[in-house]
């Protein structure tokens, strides 16, 4: 088995016990990204120097008889919104072009305590603002199953480079499905956790109270490894919760016997034969080993999508106000100071970006507010009572990830309304703030479908556990695509 075709744990195993340095591994994923990533565009930027002396690093702790980490010699790959000490950091942005931070963001560092190879930095839809990474202000990602097809959004560059073999493990965010969608596109296993699991102190933000880190892998175990380097309390974020951190790789282990499964109607009703009866049939593989089917209601679904890209764009209005051209990034020289913020914010944000902090800005205007946000938070209360009546009754829910399988480049470009819509089964999990899983389940047309897992707050672990179990009755998390 090549390198790049091997775990996390299978790579942090052999590079622990000296069956592989964590040069050599990192060498291989270097060689593999400039082999192939040219026809995908999933890297921004690679760290050649950067991996290679923290590969040093891992193998002389080795020699020395010391730990290396939980992580330690696995190659990961960040999203360019996790701000990184000396290397640059854009957001998919060219307000942001050149900007080099002097920190490392919290779930960054303990990926480097954890002992990671971080390779460089991912491409995404700019702020992360988009469903298909089409809103870079670099270029688009490609699907590795189809090159004219789109990864998903916002962190298609992460999705991306795990299913390409460019990555081990890669992090990226979710504030309406950004984690779960590309995941489902690509093949890949993809977690967000409950918001707050994971510090957001040194992640570019878009709605603060939405966004939340997580790990994409080849498999749940994967994920489960990942996340228990990065989850815990941070002082630094005033929303992270101090909860201890779970064994999720243990939790990957156990029988799915007695794990009540919720199946909400509303996320069948409409989806397509092809996306749902590989779903259900995921759904009756765990129920054959024990699990048990529970019908759900989850009766406010259909307002999700309005009530986040109300509070979403609100919140985004607010939080880019900050890029202006005076202390950092792009600044466009002008007459007069409001001419220089003017032509600044005009040259540096992509049209998708412009639109979102428009309609925020209207929701949120005098006379205005009531009528928009402030209802579209009472939904989102609305919704969170849904899902706190159905884990009354289950454990976890699952639901197809995405309506569709993955679509053509360029396909929704001109329809704003069609695109979003692609987020309608994602959505609801982060205005409720509850952690939720896309891993692989079928195909349809030759592309990936994606099956979602969702869990009470701070439910990971019965997400593992039901995600665990599939994975090791099924295959598909295994299927890679042909690139050379």
């Amino acid at each position: 088995m090549s390198l790049h075709d091997r775990s996390v744990g299978e790579l942090a195993r052999a590079v622990r016990e000296k069956d592989v340095s964590a040069v050599e591994v990192a060498r291989a994923y270097l060689d593999r990204i400039q082999a192939i990533d040219r026809k995908l565009g999933s890297y921004y930027r690679v760290d050649e120097a950067g991996a290679l002396a923290a590969a040093a690093a891992v193998d002389q702790k080795i020699a020395r008889g010391e730990d290396p980490g939980l992580l330690g010699g696995v190659p990961v790959a960040l999203k360019d919104l996790f701000v990184t000490r000396g290397v640059e950091t854009t957001a998919g942005s060219k307000i942001l072009q050149g900007w080099v931070p002097p920190y490392d963001g919290t779930a960054v560092a303990r990926l480097k305590q954890a002992g990671a190879v971080i390779l460089g930095k991912l491409n995404m839809d700019e702020f992360a603002m988009g469903s298909s990474n089409e809103n870079s202000a670099y270029g688009p990602v490609r699907n590795p199953w189809d090159l004219s097809r789109v990864p998903g959004g916002s962190s298609g560059g992460s999705a991306a480079a795990v299913s390409a073999g460019l990555a081990a493990a890669t992090l990226g965010t979710d504030t309406g499905g950004s984690i779960r969608q590309p995941a489902a596109l690509t093949g890949t296993t993809g977690i967000k956790p409950t918001y707050g699991r994971v510090s957001r102190y040194g992640v570019v933000a878009f709605a603060s109270s939405l966004d939340q880190v997580g790990p994409f892998g080849r498999s749940a175990l994967d994920c489960a490894q990942v996340l228990e380097a990065v989850a815990g309390h941070d002082p630094n974020d005033s929303t992270s919760l101090d909860q201890p951190v779970p064994n999720y790789r243990a939790a990957c282990d156990l029988s799915p016997r007695g794990l009540r499964i919720g199946v909400p109607a509303e996320y069948f009703a409409k989806t397509a034969p092809a996306i749902a009866d590989p779903v259900r049939a995921a759904i009756e593989a765990l129920c054959r080993e024990g699990a048990t089917q529970v019908p759900i209601t989850l009766p406010h679904t259909d307002y999700g999508i309005a009530a986040y890209y109300l509070i979403a764009t609100a919140e985004a209005s607010s939080n880019l106000a900050r890029y202006d051209g005076v202390r950092y990034g792009l600044r466009v020289p002008s007459e007069n100071l409001a001419s220089m913020y003017a032509r600044t914010r005009a040259a540096g944000f992509g049209a998708e970006v412009k639109r979102r902090i428009m309609l925020g800005t209207y929701a949120l205007r005098a006379g205005y507010y009531d009528a928009y946000y402030l209802r579209a938070q009472k939904v989102r209360t609305l919704i969170r009572r849904d899902f706190s009546a159905a884990f009354e009754t289950c454990d976890v829910i699952a639901t197809p990830t995405s309506p569709t399988v993955a679509f053509k480049l360029g396909e929704k470009a001109a329809d704003p309304l069609a695109m979003y819509l692609t987020d309608v089964f994602t959505i609801p999990c982060n205005l409720a703030g509850l952690p939720g899983m896309s891993l692989p389940c079928g195909f349809s047309e030759g592309l990936p479908i994606g099956l979602q897992l969702l869990g009470p707050p701070l439910g990971e672990p019965a997400i593992f556990r039901a995600a665990g179990a599939y994975q090791k009755l099924s295959d598909w998390h295994t299927r890679r695509p042909e690139l050379s």
